[in-house]
Order: C-alpha cells, then sequence, then structure tokens
C-alpha cells in the first residue's frame, strides 16, 4: 500500500477549523475540540498534521493527573523534569513558549495535540492544567475524542468558552473512499468496487484501509482490465470484516 496521505473531507474541515483559530476574537480561546467514532482518522490525521508542523502529540491517560500529564509533556520534548509541579508547569511554559516563537518566525502553526481526550474529559484539575497552559501562552490545544468530550466540557464552563472550533469526523462518502482508494491502493480499482467498498466498510476509515489491502493482494497477481479490479473479478473473495457481527465480508459478483 503506497504511504501517502490523502486529504478527505474530514481532514479539510480540521484545516479550515485551524485557518479559523487565526482569526478568533478572543485570543484565550485556543482550544480545537475533534470528535468522532473510533476509526474516522482523527489519529491519522492529527499525527500527520504534528509530524509536519514539528508540533506536540499526547495520548491521554485515564488515570492522568497535572504531574503525570507535565512529566510526559516535558518528555516529549525532551527536556528536563523538575521535581516540584510548579517547578514542572513552569518549564512546560518555558517551553512551549520558545518552540511558539519559533514556529511563529518561521509561519507555521505550532500546537498540542492531546489525544483521547475521552479520558480526562470529565476531571477538572487536568483540563484546568491545559487551560491554564494554552491560556498563558495563547497556545492551540486540540482535545481529540471519540464521542464524548464536548458533552463532558459542558460541566465545566471555564474550559468549555476556550473552544472555539468543534470538529466532528463523519463517516466518508463515495467520493472520500474513492480517493483513498486512488490514493493508496498499489492498483488500479473499478468504480464498482470501489462502491461495493464504501458499502461494505461502512464509511470507516479503517475498514476502507482493510479493503485495499485485500484489492491489493488479489490485484497484485492478477491480469486485471483497462478499468481495474472490478467486483466480477473479486467474486468470493474476502474484503473486510464487518466491526459489529466480526463476520468476513465477501466481494459479490454485483450489488
Amino acid at each position: 500500500m503506497k504511504n501517502t496521505f490523502v486529504e478527505t473531507g474530514n481532514v479539510r474541515r480540521f484545516l479550515s477549523a485551524l485557518s479559523a483559530l487565526d482569526a478568533r476574537g478572543a485570543q484565550e480561546a485556543c482550544l480545537i475540540v475533534v470528535d468522532g467514532e473510533p476509526g474516522l482518522g482523527k489519529t491519522t490525521t492529527l499525527k500527520h498534521w504534528v509530524a509536519q508542523n514539528n508540533c506536540i502529540y499526547l495520548r491521554a491517560k485515564k488515570e492522568w493527573k497535572p504531574g503525570w500529564f507535565a512529566n510526559e509533556l516535558l518528555d516529549s520534548i525532551r527536556a528536563e523534569q523538575p521535581h516540584s509541579f510548579e517547578k514542572k508547569y513552569a518549564k512546560c511554559l518555558q517551553e512551549l513558549a520558545m518552540r511558539q516563537n519559533t514556529a511563529l518566525m518561521e509561519r507555521r502553526t505550532f500546537g498540542l495535540v492531546i489525544d483521547e481526550a475521552d479520558h480526562i474529559s470529565s476531571k477538572s484539575a487536568i483540563l484546568e492544567t491545559i487551560r491554564d497552559i494554552s491560556d498563558m501562552i495563547e497556545l492551540p490545544t486540540i482535545l481529540v475524542g471519540m464521542g464524548k468530550v464536548n458533552e463532558h466540557l459542558k460541566r465545566f464552563p471555564q474550559v468549555l468558552s476556550r473552544v472555539s472550533q468543534k470538529v466532528k469526523f463523519d463517516r466518508l462518502d463515495v467520493a472520500d473512499v474513492r480517493r483513498l482508494v486512488a490514493g493508496r491502493c498499489e492498483v488500479a480499482v473499478a468504480e464498482d468496487l470501489v462502491r461495493f467498498v464504501h458499502h461494505a466498510s461502512g464509511g470507516y476509515n479503517r475498514e476502507v484501509l482493510e479493503a485495499i489491502a485485500s484489492i491489493e493482494r488479489f490485484g497484485l497477481r492478477f491480469d486485471a482490465g483497462d478499468d481495474g479490479v472490478t467486483m466480477r473479478d473479486m467474486a468470493g473473495q474476502p474484503l473486510l470484516v464487518n466491526r459489529h457481527t466480526g463476520k468476513t465480508i465477501l466481494v459479490p459478483e454485483t450489488v
């Protein structure tokens, strides 16, 4: 499979939210919430953005407390970890501000991404620490969750008021599946099979990529026609596993 990042509709909405963040009125409103079901490409999108912009990516833990969070943040940027929380906090601000200033001079966005944020979105102490850091240096901070973050934040109006953008990752439409297949698959794929992949996958990125891998395995040893691998070519072949039933979906001859 090609190691290519494909810009889907979800990716474009995320990038639009980042652009809108730059135009915000209240400078302290630096939080973005990215929410959606598992398997829709949130982590892949955010990790790609982090790598492209030299930002920071952390995965929240269920038992995170402010000190643990500060340690992981400092460890991710290879900075020393003072013993007291007050010094850890000051060190975080110093290191982040320095990196943010560098990014400004290089005309790029610097930010902090916290994935699996459902683990912490109902915990006041860690949310307040993240809000304080974001407020102090006006640092774009992206909370990535699986459907619960926005609901949880309603309990913390002082944090919710800092959320300037909300991005919901939706299931892929046919056009997005077509883009993923064209961008990632090593063999040509006919339109009827692309549409069946969309139907069978339910629009989940994870299942679409699984289907692409199956098509590649078949297509690399099959002499397909000019239109690429068709449903008829792959009739009876396994395509992907249904996430709800655990059963393998086979390609029918036609739909």
